[in-house]
């Protein structure tokens, strides 16, 4: 027997027990993707400058260098607003659903945009047994949404409904795009430092020939400066990531409730989920934070959680539970 929908636990303000306005994200992720990319830009381009004053350039030309890094770093960020969902597909191994072959799958994702006014995104299915799935694209009417094999083998139709309208509600808030144009940003960014920082090693010909036996010292520290910063950037761009990343699941956890009236299918989804054992795959470290729940099973390393992209799964079951009264 099907169990009975439950209205969703509001506050008296209407909004959901999280207090996140869902329908205010909308407009934060358009401005907070602005944001990020001139920021993920602005950061190559302060590493470059470092980097070419390390290796002994005058300010001029190394800032010509700066400049040229950051038009790189928004080149890609451009092409990834474009294009990056079709190569995410693509590492990811994801083929388009058959109707046919789906049909559960197909009417859910169909009911569930008719409830939440949205287009009808392109569906793809991952041929693994691993417990997951992830929405992509740059804007509700250029979007995808992708589930294992193994989620349509191992959920009930509420719970696949629960999964589906968290996906869903990442399409409508536009987490997608933020999502897609962070992580190619952050991609650029790793390369180019890792560019940088071989390159330094290499720059001390040039060093010797801009500068004079005076400015060894200072030439020495500023070495030293641009080598950090070359670490560091990389860094800085991931915990960006992951502090997006992390507040965006809670969010369209809560959202994806109000959708369905029924926060219990997404808890039993998730706690499913997390007592999965099978690992993904396909999964990479650059698209796992697409993921409803972190694709790094058995290999819950120090290091992995220390730069997880999702918060805990414990802690969203617990507030699902919650709005359901």
């Amino acid at each position: 027997m099907r169990p009975r929908k439950q209205p969703v636990a509001m506050s008296p303000s209407g909004s959901p027990p999280s207090s996140l306005n869902i329908y205010g994200a909308i407009e934060a992720n358009k401005r907070r993707t602005i944001l990020f990319i001139a920021v993920l830009t602005l950061l190559p381009a302060v590493v470059a400058e470092l980097f070419g004053l390390a290796i002994g350039l005058p300010f001029a030309p190394a800032t010509v260098v700066a400049a040229l890094a950051a038009a790189v770093a928004l080149a890609i960020g451009v092409w990834g607003y474009r294009s990056g969902d079709s190569l995410v597909l693509s590492v990811s191994e994801a083929r388009p659903a058959d109707r046919q072959q789906h049909p559960r799958l197909y009417r859910t994702v169909e009911n569930l945009c008719i409830g939440a006014g949205l287009p009808m995104p392109r569906v793809y299915v991952i041929d693994d047994g691993a417990l997951n799935a992830f929405a992509t694209g740059r804007d509700p009417q250029h979007a995808s949404i992708t589930v294992t094999a193994g989620l349509l083998q191992k959920l009930e139709d509420l719970e696949l409904e629960g999964v589906i309208a968290h996906e869903l509600s990442h399409v409508r808030n536009y987490d997608i795009r933020l999502m897609l144009i962070t992580a190619v940003l952050v991609g650029v960014i790793a390369m180019m430092a890792d560019i940088f920082l071989r390159s330094t090693w290499y720059g001390a010909g040039a060093r010797r020939r801009y500068r004079g036996k005076g400015e060894d010292a200072g030439g020495a520290l500023l070495l030293a400066l641009a080598v950090a910063a070359m670490i560091i950037a990389p860094l800085v761009a991931i915990m960006v990531q992951m502090a997006v990343s992390r507040q965006r699941e809670y969010l369209a956890d809560a959202a994806g409730a109000l959708l369905t009236r029924y926060p219990a299918g997404l808890a039993g989804a998730l706690e499913k989920i997390a007592g999965d054992k099978d690992p993904l795959d396909v999964n990479t470290k650059g698209t796992a934070h697409l993921y409803i729940a972190e694709p790094f099973k058995g290999q819950a390393s120090a290091m992995n959680r220390l730069f997880d992209t999702h918060p805990p799964i414990g802690e969203r079951i617990r507030r699902l539970r919650a709005m359901g009264g």
